[in-house]
C-alpha cells in the first residue's frame, strides 16, 4: 500500500490533534473492466482496484462525537463535528455525508463509536472511479477497527451500501464497495451479486503487452442528481412486468413496454459479455476482450442511455488511434472511460484522445494506466 498517503493522513492528524492516530486505514478506488449497471440487477461484475486510495487516520473518542478533517492540497480543512446520537439522513452535507452515513449505519448495528477522523486521498473525484465508496469503506474499517469489531467483508459492503442508499441518497448497488474491500493485486474480481460468489481471476495485461488506459473526461457527475435512480427504477419495473425477481432471471425483453425494453436488453447482454470476458481471460486471450468492451459501451450509450458526448468522443477516439476496445465506466453521465491499448500505441492513443477533445472544445482529459491493486485494509 502507498505509505505516502498514509503518512500524509497521520501527519495531518498529529498537527490537528497533538498526538499520533491509533491507526490508519485505507481503501482503493476501482475500475470496472466490464459489467455496468448489472450489480443492482443481481448480475455479474468484473472490477479491479486501482492504486489510487483514500486514507483515514483515526483515534477513538468517549463523548459520542465524530470530528472530521480533510487534507486538500497540503492544507487541513476541518468540518463541523457531528454527534452520533443526532445523526439522521439530511443532517450532513457535502463530503461529510459519506463518513457520517457510515457512522450512522454502524451505530444502528451496535458497533463503532465517537472518533477523530482525518482523511487524505488521491482517487479523482467525480471520475467514475468510486471515490465516495473508497472514503466510505476506509471510514468503516477505521471505525470498526477502533471498536475492535471484526465483521465479514460482505457485511461491511452491505452497511456501506446502506449508508450510500439511505443516508447519502444515491441508489447504488454492491459493486463499488465490494470491489474496494475484496480486490487483490494482479486480479479482477468476478462477482456474482445474486449469490455473493467471488472468484479472483488473474489479470496481468502488461504480460500480454497491453494496458488499461483510464480516460477521465473531467466531466463531473452525481449519482444522487443524475438519471441513475430513474434507470434503476425502470429495471425494477421491467422485472415486475416479466414476473421475475430481477433482470438477472430475464430471458429476453419480449412483453415489455417500449420504454423498458432497452434497459432489459442492456442488462441481459451485459451479463453475457461479463461471462465471455471471464472465459477469455482464463484462456489468456486478452486482446479478444476488446470488442466486448466496445459492445458494452454501445449498449450503455444506445440502450441504457447513460453515456454523454465526452465519453463517446473518448471511446471513439481511442479506438480510432489503435485501442482494441473502449467503453465508459461507472454510473455514467460523465466520469471516465477505459481503453484496452497495446503498450506500444499508448502515446498515440493518448494524443488521439487529447486532440479529439480539443477539436470539440472540451477541457483536457486526465489519462493514466490502471494496474490491478490491493483492496482495503489497515496501513498502520
Amino acid at each position: 500500500m502507498n505509505s505516502t498517503g498514509s503518512n500524509i493522513a497521520a501527519d495531518a492528524f498529529r498537527r490537528l490533534h497533538g498526538a499520533a492516530p491509533a491507526g490508519v486505514w485505507s481503501a482503493p478506488g476501482r475500475v470496472n473492466l466490464i459489467g455496468e449497471h448489472t450489480d443492482y440487477n443481481d448480475g455479474f461484475v468484473l472490477p479491479f482496484a486501482i492504486p489510487h486510495r483514500t486514507w483515514v487516520a483515526a483515534s477513538p473518542r468517549e463523548d459520542g462525537v465524530i470530528t472530521l478533517a480533510s487534507v486538500q492540497d497540503g492544507q487541513v480543512e476541518v468540518a463541523e463535528p457531528v454527534r452520533l446520537a443526532e445523526l439522521e439522513p439530511g443532517t450532513a452535507q457535502g463530503w461529510v455525508a459519506y463518513p457520517a452515513g457510515v457512522a450512522w449505519v454502524l451505530r444502528q448495528q451496535g458497533v463503532g463509536g465517537g472518533a477523530d477522523l482525518v482523511v487524505a486521498g488521491d482517487v479523482p473525484r467525480g471520475a467514475g472511479l468510486s471515490s465516495s465508496h473508497s472514503l466510505e469503506v476506509a471510514t468503516a474499517l477505521a471505525l470498526l477497527g477502533l471498536s475492535g469489531a471484526d465483521p465479514s467483508k460482505s457485511d461491511i459492503a452491505k452497511w456501506v451500501q446502506q449508508a450510500e442508499n439511505d443516508f447519502v441518497g444515491a441508489p447504488t448497488g454492491l459493486l463499488d464497495q465490494t470491489a474496494s474491500l475484496c480486490c487483490t493485486d494482479a486480479h479482477v474480481l468476478f462477482l456474482d451479486v445474486r449469490s455473493g460468489r467471488q472468484e479472483q481471476v488473474p489479470f496481468d495485461a502488461g504480460a500480454h503487452g497491453l494496458e488499461v488506459l483510464v480516460i477521465d473526461t473531467r466531466v463531473s457527475h452525481s449519482l444522487v442528481e443524475s438519471g441513475y435512480g430513474e434507470r434503476r427504477r425502470g429495471c425494477e419495473r421491467a422485472a415486475d412486468v416479466l414476473g421475475v425477481a430481477s433482470l438477472r432471471e430475464a430471458a429476453g425483453e419480449e412483453g415489455l413496454p417500449d420504454e423498458l425494453r432497452p434497459l432489459a436488453r442492456h442488462v441481459i447482454t451485459e451479463n453475457e459479455r461479463v461471462l465471455k470476458t471471464v472465459e477469455l481471460l482464463k484462456q489468456e486471450r486478452y486482446a479478444e476482450i476488446g470488442p466486448l468492451l466496445s459492445a458494452s459501451h454501445a449498449s450503455l450509450r444506445d440502450d441504457y442511455r447513460v453515456s454523454c458526448v465526452e465519453l463517446d468522443v473518448a471511446a471513439e477516439a481511442a479506438e480510432k488511434a489503435g485501442a482494441l476496445g473502449a467503453r465508459m465506466i461507472g454510473g455514467g453521465f460523465g466520469g471516465s472511460a477505459i481503453a484496452l491499448v497495446p503498450r506500444e500505441l499508448r502515446e498515440r492513443v493518448e494524443t488521439g484522445v487529447a486532440e479529439a477533445f480539443a477539436a470539440q472544445g472540451f477541457g483536457s482529459p486526465r489519462m493514466f494506466a490502471a494496474v490491478p491493486s490491493a483492496g482495503a485494509g489497515r496501513d498502520v
